[in-house]
Protein backbone atom coordinates (compact mmCIF):
# COMPACT_ATOMS: atom_id res chain seq x y z
CA UNK A 1 0.00 0.00 0.00
CA UNK A 2 1.13 3.98 -0.68
CA UNK A 3 1.29 5.85 2.93
CA UNK A 4 -0.08 9.26 2.77
CA UNK A 5 3.35 10.43 3.20
CA UNK A 6 5.51 8.58 0.39
CA UNK A 7 7.18 6.76 3.20
CA UNK A 8 7.91 2.65 3.45
CA UNK A 9 5.97 0.61 5.37
CA UNK A 10 8.43 0.53 8.22
CA UNK A 11 10.23 3.62 7.81
CA UNK A 12 9.88 6.42 11.06
CA UNK A 13 9.00 9.70 10.31
CA UNK A 14 11.42 12.15 10.49
CA UNK A 15 12.93 12.98 13.99
CA UNK A 16 14.39 16.42 14.74
CA UNK A 17 15.62 16.66 18.50
CA UNK A 18 16.81 20.34 19.65
CA UNK A 19 18.65 20.32 22.84
CA UNK A 20 18.38 22.89 25.55
CA UNK A 21 15.18 24.53 24.25
CA UNK A 22 14.31 25.77 28.17
CA UNK A 23 16.86 28.31 29.22
CA UNK A 24 15.90 27.58 33.10
CA UNK A 25 15.22 23.52 33.14
CA UNK A 26 18.01 21.30 34.03
CA UNK A 27 17.34 19.69 30.73
CA UNK A 28 15.27 20.19 28.06
CA UNK A 29 14.26 19.22 24.35
CA UNK A 30 12.36 19.82 21.82
CA UNK A 31 11.38 16.86 20.11
CA UNK A 32 9.68 16.96 16.10
CA UNK A 33 9.08 13.65 15.09
CA UNK A 34 6.81 14.17 11.68
CA UNK A 35 3.91 16.62 12.66
CA UNK A 36 4.50 15.78 15.98
CA UNK A 37 6.28 18.17 18.16
CA UNK A 38 6.24 17.54 22.25
CA UNK A 39 8.58 20.28 24.24
CA UNK A 40 10.10 17.71 27.54
CA UNK A 41 11.56 19.92 30.34
CA UNK A 42 13.27 18.10 33.51
CA UNK A 43 13.19 19.84 37.01
CA UNK A 44 15.21 18.99 39.79
CA UNK A 45 13.89 19.08 43.11
CA UNK A 46 15.73 18.20 46.69
CA UNK A 47 13.15 16.14 47.79
CA UNK A 48 11.26 13.04 47.74
CA UNK A 49 8.26 11.57 48.10
CA UNK A 50 7.29 10.85 51.94
CA UNK A 51 6.99 6.97 51.19
CA UNK A 52 10.58 7.14 50.36
CA UNK A 53 12.24 9.42 52.92
CA UNK A 54 15.04 7.14 54.92
CA UNK A 55 15.92 5.01 52.19
CA UNK A 56 19.07 7.23 50.43
CA UNK A 57 17.25 7.01 46.53
CA UNK A 58 15.89 9.08 44.39
CA UNK A 59 12.52 9.44 42.35
CA UNK A 60 11.67 10.27 38.77
CA UNK A 61 8.46 11.29 38.08
CA UNK A 62 6.59 13.05 34.46
CA UNK A 63 3.59 14.92 33.77
CA UNK A 64 1.91 15.04 30.46
CA UNK A 65 -0.34 17.72 28.94
CA UNK A 66 -1.43 19.30 25.36
CA UNK A 67 -1.63 23.11 24.86
CA UNK A 68 -5.26 23.70 23.40
CA UNK A 69 -4.48 24.34 20.06
CA UNK A 70 -1.92 21.52 19.86
CA UNK A 71 -4.81 19.80 17.48
CA UNK A 72 -7.03 20.84 14.66
CA UNK A 73 -9.30 22.31 16.77
CA UNK A 74 -9.55 23.73 20.59
CA UNK A 75 -9.06 21.45 23.06
CA UNK A 76 -9.96 23.13 26.29
CA UNK A 77 -7.44 23.70 28.70
CA UNK A 78 -7.04 21.40 31.42
CA UNK A 79 -7.31 23.55 35.14
CA UNK A 80 -7.11 21.51 38.56
CA UNK A 81 -7.24 18.00 37.82
CA UNK A 82 -5.89 17.00 34.28
CA UNK A 83 -8.00 14.45 31.81
CA UNK A 84 -7.89 10.62 32.12
CA UNK A 85 -6.10 10.75 29.19
CA UNK A 86 -3.32 13.01 30.50
CA UNK A 87 -3.13 11.19 33.72
CA UNK A 88 -2.62 7.67 32.27
CA UNK A 89 0.09 8.97 29.78
CA UNK A 90 2.09 10.71 32.67
CA UNK A 91 1.75 7.52 34.08
CA UNK A 92 3.31 5.85 31.37
CA UNK A 93 6.12 8.23 30.32
CA UNK A 94 6.90 8.04 34.13
CA UNK A 95 6.89 4.30 34.26
CA UNK A 96 8.86 4.22 31.08
CA UNK A 97 11.79 6.75 32.68
CA UNK A 98 12.10 4.94 35.62
CA UNK A 99 12.56 1.41 34.23
CA UNK A 100 16.12 2.47 32.98
CA UNK A 101 17.08 4.70 36.34
CA UNK A 102 19.59 3.68 39.40
CA UNK A 103 17.77 5.55 42.06
CA UNK A 104 20.64 4.83 44.58
CA UNK A 105 23.03 7.35 42.56
CA UNK A 106 20.36 10.07 42.52
CA UNK A 107 20.10 10.41 46.53
CA UNK A 108 16.95 11.54 47.97
CA UNK A 109 16.13 13.50 45.04
CA UNK A 110 13.30 14.07 42.70
CA UNK A 111 13.72 14.79 38.73
CA UNK A 112 10.19 15.81 37.53
CA UNK A 113 9.58 15.73 34.12
CA UNK A 114 7.04 17.76 32.16
CA UNK A 115 6.26 17.23 28.12
CA UNK A 116 4.14 19.52 26.72
CA UNK A 117 2.37 18.47 23.21
CA UNK A 118 2.98 21.40 21.07
CA UNK A 119 1.29 20.20 17.89
CA UNK A 120 -0.13 16.50 18.06
CA UNK A 121 0.00 14.37 14.70
CA UNK A 122 -0.17 11.06 16.77
CA UNK A 123 2.29 9.30 18.36
CA UNK A 124 2.80 12.28 21.02
CA UNK A 125 3.15 9.52 23.91
CA UNK A 126 5.85 7.86 22.22
CA UNK A 127 7.58 10.87 21.25
CA UNK A 128 7.19 12.57 24.77
CA UNK A 129 8.65 9.35 26.14
CA UNK A 130 11.98 9.29 23.47
CA UNK A 131 12.66 13.05 23.73
CA UNK A 132 12.19 13.19 27.71
CA UNK A 133 15.22 10.50 27.97
CA UNK A 134 17.21 12.83 26.32
CA UNK A 135 16.02 15.82 28.82
CA UNK A 136 16.88 13.21 31.47
CA UNK A 137 19.97 12.10 30.13
CA UNK A 138 20.85 15.75 30.00
CA UNK A 139 19.97 16.50 33.47
CA UNK A 140 21.32 14.04 34.79
CA UNK A 141 24.65 15.13 33.19
CA UNK A 142 24.00 18.54 34.56
CA UNK A 143 24.29 17.50 37.87
CA UNK A 144 27.15 15.22 37.55
CA UNK A 145 28.96 17.97 36.43
CA UNK A 146 28.10 20.19 39.29
CA UNK A 147 29.14 17.31 41.87
CA UNK A 148 25.40 16.85 42.66
CA UNK A 149 25.66 13.57 41.83
CA UNK A 150 28.74 11.05 41.34
CA UNK A 151 27.41 8.80 38.27
CA UNK A 152 24.99 9.30 36.09
CA UNK A 153 21.78 6.72 37.18
CA UNK A 154 20.55 5.99 33.46
CA UNK A 155 21.37 2.43 33.17
CA UNK A 156 20.64 2.30 29.49
CA UNK A 157 18.43 4.18 26.62
CA UNK A 158 14.76 3.99 26.53
CA UNK A 159 12.43 5.20 23.56
CA UNK A 160 9.16 4.30 21.93
CA UNK A 161 6.86 3.81 19.01
CA UNK A 162 3.77 3.51 17.37
CA UNK A 163 2.39 0.66 15.36
CA UNK A 164 -0.38 0.11 13.48
CA UNK A 165 -2.35 -2.47 11.23
CA UNK A 166 -3.81 -1.09 8.40
CA UNK A 167 -5.64 -2.61 5.28
CA UNK A 168 -3.76 -5.89 6.80
CA UNK A 169 -0.16 -3.96 6.26
CA UNK A 170 1.42 -3.55 9.47
CA UNK A 171 2.98 -0.07 9.31
CA UNK A 172 5.53 1.90 11.54
CA UNK A 173 5.25 5.63 13.55
CA UNK A 174 1.68 6.34 12.39
CA UNK A 175 1.14 9.53 11.26
CA UNK A 176 -2.65 11.47 12.29
CA UNK A 177 -4.49 10.19 9.25
CA UNK A 178 -2.78 6.45 9.43
CA UNK A 179 -3.64 6.36 13.60
CA UNK A 180 -7.51 7.76 12.92
CA UNK A 181 -8.30 4.91 10.41
CA UNK A 182 -5.94 1.81 12.45
CA UNK A 183 -8.01 -1.42 12.43
CA UNK A 184 -5.46 -1.96 15.40
CA UNK A 185 -3.20 0.55 17.42
CA UNK A 186 0.00 -0.16 19.23
CA UNK A 187 2.60 1.72 21.22
CA UNK A 188 5.82 -0.05 22.14
CA UNK A 189 8.42 1.14 25.02
CA UNK A 190 11.98 -0.48 24.79
CA UNK A 191 15.37 -0.32 26.99
CA UNK A 192 18.59 0.03 24.83
CA UNK A 193 19.09 -3.60 25.66
CA UNK A 194 16.45 -4.59 23.99
CA UNK A 195 14.03 -5.16 26.60
CA UNK A 196 9.83 -4.42 26.47
CA UNK A 197 9.37 -1.90 29.16
CA UNK A 198 5.29 -1.52 27.99
CA UNK A 199 2.93 -2.91 25.31
CA UNK A 200 -0.10 -1.38 24.85
CA UNK A 201 -2.43 -2.88 22.18
CA UNK A 202 -5.86 -2.11 21.37
CA UNK A 203 -8.10 -3.93 18.58
CA UNK A 204 -10.22 -0.60 17.57
CA UNK A 205 -12.34 -2.56 14.46
CA UNK A 206 -10.94 -5.69 13.96
CA UNK A 207 -9.21 -8.41 16.29
CA UNK A 208 -5.46 -9.51 15.63
CA UNK A 209 -3.59 -13.11 14.80
CA UNK A 210 -0.60 -13.74 17.31
CA UNK A 211 1.64 -14.16 14.21
CA UNK A 212 0.35 -10.37 13.35
CA UNK A 213 1.15 -9.31 17.08
CA UNK A 214 4.90 -10.44 16.57
CA UNK A 215 5.20 -8.25 13.50
CA UNK A 216 4.25 -5.83 15.18
CA UNK A 217 6.44 -6.16 18.24
CA UNK A 218 9.79 -6.65 15.61
CA UNK A 219 8.72 -3.48 13.67
CA UNK A 220 8.81 -1.58 16.69
CA UNK A 221 12.10 -2.75 17.61
CA UNK A 222 13.37 -2.16 14.89
CA UNK A 223 11.69 1.69 14.83
CA UNK A 224 13.17 1.96 18.41
CA UNK A 225 16.33 0.75 17.17
CA UNK A 226 16.60 3.98 14.87
CA UNK A 227 15.47 6.18 17.33
CA UNK A 228 18.21 4.86 19.58
CA UNK A 229 20.42 6.31 16.78
CA UNK A 230 18.83 10.11 17.00
CA UNK A 231 19.30 9.91 20.85
CA UNK A 232 23.00 9.07 20.64
CA UNK A 233 23.35 11.20 17.85
CA UNK A 234 21.51 14.42 19.70
CA UNK A 235 23.76 13.95 23.04
CA UNK A 236 26.87 12.69 21.12
CA UNK A 237 27.52 9.63 22.63
CA UNK A 238 27.87 6.17 21.43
Amino acid sequence: MSRIDGRGLDEIRPVNIVLDYLDYAEGSVLIEQGGTRVLCAVSLEERIPQWMRGEGRGWVTAEYSMLPRATLTRTPRERGTSSGRSHEISRLVGRSLRAVVDFSELGERTLTVDCDVIQADAGTRTAAITGSYVALHMACEKMKREGIITNNPLRTFVGAISVGLLQDEVLLDLCYEEDLAAEVDFNVVMTGDDRLVEVQGTAETASFTRDQMDEILDLASNGIQKLFQKQKVALGVE
